[in-house]
């Protein structure tokens, strides 16, 4: 008898940073470590994306990458909830 099934879990939403003199080539490197680019800040030197939970330490040793944070979601409570 086996256990219960595992699901893996989903990819994560990261904020990239990067050396924005190499944009391209770290931007080229990032999603062949596995990251799912979903938004390009050339200038400031960001990437956002989605990347697998166990990828993050293979993107954050990408030549270029200076920084890998999670994305974090924040909420209100609506305006009837007592929090307000």
């Amino acid at each position: 008898m086996t256990g219960p099934a595992h699901e893996a879990p989903g990819p994560v939403g990261v904020i990239v940073s990067v050396d924005p003199d190499r944009f391209a080539d770290v931007v080229r490197a990032a999603r062949g470590a596995g990251l799912t680019v979903t938004g390009e800040q050339p200038l400031l030197g960001f990437l956002t994306g989605t990347i697998a939970e166990e990828r993050i330490l293979v993107l954050e040793a990408v030549d270029g990458v200076e920084a890998v944070d999670r994305e974090r979601i924040m909420g209100i409570p609506p305006p009837d909830s007592p929090l307000q």
